[in-house]
């Protein structure tokens, strides 16, 4: 049995797994910026799972930020409770075994790769476009994380060829200004929105007000996705990937595969472009499941 983790900034959901099959699965809300709790309160769904089934499993789990591979504390994380704290090594004092930890955009990429949209890829690049913006890379099943555990932190890299109306950047929690997060996440959405309309409106207003005929809420989701077709772009340029699946909230616009591919075209290095820009396949089971898939079945 392999359990998954996904260890989000509003919930905690996990779920064990026999196989492919999901067995059982519970979800709570994340303890508010409270690094003990949240310890807890991961434990405690391992130990509510186990004592359900009656099974021990195996246990991956799916983080904002990474494992400093010289610490061993997690950094570039923005649920920033866990930034410098050794999460891997109290998990597993909590649990008594080992568990593996992976950023949760990797575990996203990685379950869409095994058995989801990028099936059957040889490169499979992963987007979270949510409440932050993540990316994970997975080569031939394997995940790749790098020297310095950062492969496919696209979110922090600056927008490419920013124009006149993106300068100033907007500044982002991690300290820099301009990061691709801070332009194709929801809330970076809505800031633009706000930006130039002076309407306060969420990222599902914007888009049911566009669907609707509204000229500026039609507006931004253009320049949305003119952005997000600039960051993707510079992604394959250096990755040439077969597949790019995209995941998170605006991830369900469904406008955004018909259009973002058109819009790329012109930043690409390349005269013919195969690369595939595709919904994801298990929606918000992703995270979990990738983190479960962290271990081999043959390990679990």
């Amino acid at each position: 049995m392999r359990i998954g983790v996904d260890l989000g900034g509003s919930k905690i959901e996990a779920a064990a797994f026999d196989g492919r099959q999901v067995l059982a699965r519970r979800r709570i809300p994340t303890p508010s910026g409270d690094y003990m709790a949240t310890l807890m309160a991961v434990a405690g769904l391992v130990e509510a799972l186990e004592n359900e089934l009656g099974r021990r499993g195996s246990v991956g789990v799916g983080t904002p930020g990474v494992e400093s591979a010289q610490s061993g504390l997690i950094k570039n994380a923005n649920s920033t409770c866990l930034i410098g704290k050794p999460l891997k090594r109290d998990l597993q004092a909590l649990l008594q075994r080992d568990v593996r930890l992976a950023n949760d955009a990797n575990c996203f990429a990685l379950s869409e790769a095994v058995d989801g949209a990028g099936s059957g890829a040889e490169a499979v690049f992963g987007v979270i476009l949510g409440t932050r913006v993540g990316g994970g890379i997975v080569v031939r099943g394997e995940l790749l994380v790098g020297a310095n555990a950062i492969a496919g932190e696209w979110g922090h890299n600056p927008l490419p060829s920013p124009t006149s109306g993106e300068v100033p950047a907007p500044a982002c929690y991690c300290g820099r200004n301009g990061c691709i997060e801070t332009w194709l996440s929801g809330p970076g959405l809505a800031r633009d929105h706000a930006a130039v309309t002076g309407a306060a409106l969420t990222p599902e207003a914007i888009v049911a007000s566009a669907a609707a005929g509204d000229v500026a809420c039609e507006a931004t989701l253009q320049r949305y996705e003119d952005r997000l077709a600039r960051a993707l772009a510079s992604v394959i340029n250096l990755l040439d990937p077969q597949v790019i699946v995209l995941g998170g909230g605006l991830s369900n616009l469904d406008r955004l595969y018909a259009n973002v591919p058109r819009l790329w075209v012109p930043h690409i290095f390349s005269d013919t472009i195969a690369t595939r820009l595709v919904k994801h396949a298990h929606g918000d089971s992703s995270g979990v499941r990738g983190a479960a898939w962290l271990w081999p079945e043959s390990r679990a």
